[in-house]
């Protein structure tokens, strides 16, 4: 008997999970929803402002060179010679 009602309340316990989710899913999904685009938009919104200080400005990035190493330095040369 205990049985039973230990199965009966793991089923009743599952259909009143799957009723709650499928009321409540949609407005928490709505609700994730709304929180990223309001995270977006302050993003967008804040990289806009500092955009817009710096017009005027006259910005040139260099792209740092690194010296190439000396080829003679890499390695010992070997020259083969064929042989007939």
């Amino acid at each position: 008997m205990a049985f039973l009602k230990t199965i009966l309340i793991i089923l009743l316990v599952y259909y009143l999970l799957k009723f709650l989710v499928r009321l409540y899913a949609p407005k928490i999904l709505s609700y994730a929803a709304k929180k990223t685009e309001s995270h977006f938009k302050q993003a967008f919104d804040n990289q806009n402002a500092s955009y817009e200080e710096q017009v005027g400005d006259v910005i040139i990035n260099k792209k740092t060179t690194k010296k190439k190493a000396d080829s003679e330095k890499v390695g010992e040369y070997i020259d083969f010679e064929e042989l007939d």
